[in-house]
């Protein structure tokens, strides 16, 4: 029996982080390699959470330990917090440094994987897999400049030109390009010059085992004081992409229902300017609650009867919001408050699980959250249709495909199974 295929990935985030592409990248590791038998490394960054790094107690550049299966080479960069654009830009820069010293490092890969964080972490990987003479995939979770231009924080025309330059460098040189859904990838084939028949959709997804539909009255909802309210929920990272501040004025709208409450369940660089929103509009039906850990997701996830989905305007394509496909999980229905070229209202009109509002307009998200709540039969059936919505974006099905890809990469060019996924790629 020959060795495992070993496959090397590169991105910031990875276990214990609770960012979601990292949640979501250290599913994707041990599934392949506990139950696809592979053999997988990750060079990723110090955690972010002080209490992990502390626990490591890092000394040298790179630090390598081993959890559930997967090689983790941790590349020590800073740690800023990421408030400020300086500080996230410092964090990233040192990162790719320190990442790309150490993957010239490991064993020799049979394939390399770069996610986008930080977003220039490719060229790092692309040399490493140019070095071993392996095949070179980038996993878009995030397109850039187009998502570094919203931020508010920060404008540069240079930081703007440099990081197009990389991602159409990256997408002409990757062997394959993989996408979270078909807007991303024509936003890639259009706008980057991604070559068509090497640029694919594997969507995120979620662990229909882990997150399942939960009663309304749970642990959760008793222990806020939930279970008697109509709960809207945003569950998730609080950050710069989402116009979060369009949900607490459409709760502003909905103040005279005395049953219906708004939960944030989460953190994130913009929590601290929603909470003194919220303040400043006097709402009493808006509440802020701390990052739930997957152990409990299926009891808070149950206590909402409506979700909401939202990002601004421009980012359709650019970001697909991985909280969905939970939501999807536990059998909720959600308000989809993003542009209709997006994989998010696809999703809800395909399977007839949520409702479409206009992006940044708190009237059209307050009205369609009103209609649910008026409609809580409607509401209910949504909330299945989407439980069977979630079968489509199981784990297991979609890290198999990852699989199918690498394994493809490595057959002989031009062999009959090559030529017919050619042919089949979207």
């Amino acid at each position: 029996m020959g060795r495992p295929l070993h496959v090397a990935f590169f991105n910031r985030s990875y276990y214990p982080d609770t960012a979601a592409t990292g949640q979501l990248l250290t599913e994707l590791c041990e599934t392949l390699a506990n139950e696809h038998g592979y053999r997988v490394s990750v060079v990723a960054g110090l955690p972010l959470l002080p209490a992990a790094t502390a626990s490591l107690s890092p000394r040298g550049l790179v630090m390598r330990s081993v959890h559930n299966g997967v090689e983790i080479v941790r590349a020590r960069g800073t740690r800023f917090p990421k408030r400020r654009f300086v500080a996230r830009a410092s964090n990233y820069v040192t990162y790719f440094l320190a990442a790309a010293y150490a993957g010239l490092r490991l064993d020799r890969p049979d394939v390399v994987v770069a996610l986008t964080d930080p977003p220039i972490i490719g060229l790092a990987a692309y040399a490493v897999a140019r070095r071993f003479g392996a095949p070179f995939v980038m996993s878009y979770h995030d397109i850039f400049p187009e998502v570094a231009r919203l931020l508010e924080d920060f404008q540069s025309a240079t930081v703007e030109r440099m990081l197009q330059t990389v991602n159409r460098f990256l997408v002409r040189h990757a062997d394959r390009n993989v996408t979270l859904g078909d807007t991303m990838r024509r936003r890639l084939i259009d706008g980057k010059g991604a070559p068509p028949d090497r640029t694919v959709v594997i969507p995120n997804w979620t662990d229909c085992t882990a997150i399942v539909p939960g009663p309304r009255r749970n642990p959760f909802a008793e222990r806020h004081g939930l279970v008697d309210k109509f709960v809207v929920m945003h569950s998730g990272n609080i950050g710069l992409s989402q116009a979060l501040d369009t949900l607490v004025d459409a709760a502003d709208a909905l103040r005279h229902l005395p049953d219906l409450e708004v939960v944030f369940v989460g953190d994130g660089v913009k929590k601290p300017a929603l909470e003194q929103q919220a303040r400043r509009l006097g709402l009493t039906n808006v509440r802020f609650l701390p990052y739930q850990p997957l152990a409990t997701l299926t009891e808070s996830f149950a206590t909402a009867d409506v979700f909401v989905v939202s990002l601004k305007r421009g980012l359709s394509g650019y970001i697909v919001p991985s909280k969905l496909y939970g939501i999807l999980a536990a059998g909720r229905p959600y308000v989809s408050a993003v542009e209709e070229d997006s994989e998010v209202v696809q999703i809800a009109q395909a399977y007839d699980c949520g409702l479409v509002a206009e992006p940044g307009n708190p009237r059209s998200l307050a009205d369609k959250i009103l209609t649910l709540y008026n409609d809580r039969r409607r509401a209910k059936q949504m909330g299945v249709n989407a439980r069977r919505a979630a079968g489509h974006f199981d784990r297991g099905e979609h890290v198999a495909a990852y699989s199918q890809l690498f394994r493809e990469l490595l057959l002989p060019r031009g062999s009959a199974l090559v030529s017919a996924v050619a042919a089949d790629t979207r």
